[in-house]
């Protein structure tokens, strides 16, 4: 089979899709991704993928980008005869499907990584984008979540024609995120100057707001810990710039004192290994891989009571669950964390369990070309050009999870 794989970002491509772009090419298929340009491309092109960049916008609201973008997929698609295309990621998704039906692909797959709707928003804005989901529904084959609510949400209102829906989980490199880093938590540790027997929490994602990081700085105010913080803003990020937070962080003599800002990190395994405690205080998510590394290394987590967080850690056995937008209950938490090393080290191990049980991100993979009929390559040889509705395997695939969804999540 010949696929396409789009998303908006470089930074998606690199972090989340190319193990699975790998597994397809494992798989016999031929593989191309698309993306808007950027400097993780390059990367991407090294491990010997074919990319086509297009201009993509983040954001509902850029229309004469959203067209060019268009103009630029479906242009792409007339010309190279796809099979299956694959979207990832809200505006993307959004031109690759009404770009996939206008060229006649005859599959079109939808990723939904975290709908951009969840049940702290406004009504008319939940509205909008429930039915923003809904049409792009209409031109959607397959629609895959990471998470069983938004599998539910997406069952419950339609979001697939044919209700071909399933939750495939998230997953990540369980031979990479190990907690036997060797030297890498002194090592670690040495270069950022810190003592070994301080506790440090560490947070990973952009900084923006949503992430809960004003929430966070509140509450290191109450804990005695050191907090790294890992990432960086994305060039295309239009949710709350915390810019000015951090700069009051910087200069208050407590906060500056117990938060580090450690930017983009390509390290991650071995920064999870020098760190003691996890947290990701979101408000909103769809299935944090930030949060399956940490459990992976052994980490305890302490997250908020959102989708997917609270589907991947076990309150009072992998972590802790906390009410979103609330610095004391977070501080409660952590500190509760600090203070008890035999409670983080008993977290740590069933943390680390349940990870290597549900999120291997081999199995996940699999999962995925196995609903898809992708995982032998015979079957492209007997049917090249079937659309989803006429594939046995698919269609007895898709049916079967619209019914046992609990089953395949992973």
């Amino acid at each position: 089979m010949k696929i396409l794989q789009v998303c908006a970002v470089d930074f998606t491509l690199y972090h989340f899709l190319v193990p699975l772009i790998d597994g397809l090419r494992s798989a016999g298929h031929e593989v191309v991704a698309s993306c808007s340009d950027g400097p993780l491309v390059d990367k991407v092109r090294e491990r010997g993928i074919r990319v086509e960049t297009i201009p993509f916008r983040r954001g509902f609201l850029h229309f004469g980008e959203h067209a060019a973008a268009y103009r630029h997929m479906r242009a792409l698609l007339e010309a190279e005869k796809f099979d299956f295309v694959h979207v990832h990621t809200p505006v993307a998704a959004l031109i690759g499907r009404l770009a996939a039906w206008r060229a006649r692909v005859p599959t079109v797959v939808y990723t939904a990584h975290g709908f951009y709707f969840h049940d702290r928003m406004p009504w008319l804005k939940w509205a909008v984008y429930v039915a923003l989901e809904w049409l792009g529904g209409r031109l959607t084959d397959v629609l895959f979540t990471q998470a069983e609510e938004d599998a539910a949400s997406g069952r419950r209102l339609h979001l697939c024609r044919g209700g071909r829906i399933a939750a495939i989980g998230n997953g990540v490199d369980a031979a990479r995120f190990t907690p036997d880093g060797g030297e890498a938590r002194a090592r670690i540790r040495g270069e950022i100057g810190v003592d070994d027997a301080r506790p440090v929490i560490l947070v990973v994602g952009r900084l923006v707001g949503e992430k809960g990081y004003p929430e966070l700085f509140e509450a290191m105010r109450a804990v005695d810990a050191e907090l790294w913080v890992a990432g960086e803003r994305l060039t295309s990020d239009h949710a709350d710039d915390i810019g000015p937070q951090i700069e009051a962080v910087k200069a208050d003599p407590v906060l500056s004192s117990r938060i580090r800002f450690l930017g983009y990190r390509g390290d991650m395994p071995d920064l999870l290994r020098a760190a003691d405690i996890f947290t990701l205080p979101s408000h909103r998510e769809g299935m944090p891989r930030s949060i399956i590394e940490a459990m992976m290394v052994g980490l305890p987590v302490v997250a908020t009571d959102i989708r997917g967080s609270r589907e991947e850690v076990v309150a009072e056995q992998t972590g802790f669950i906390v009410p979103v937008r609330a610095p004391d209950a977070l501080a409660a938490a952590l500190n509760r964390l600090v203070g008890d090393s035999d409670l983080r080290a008993r977290m740590g191990i069933a943390g680390r369990m349940r990870a290597v049980e549900l999120y291997d991100e081999s199995v996940v993979i699999a999962r995925q070309l196995e609903l898809l009929g992708l995982s032998e390559r015979a079957v492209v040889q007997t049917s090249p050009r079937t659309r989803v509705s006429d594939s046995t395997t698919l269609s007895t695939s898709a049916s079967s999870m619209a019914g046992n969804s609990g089953k395949d999540r992973a």
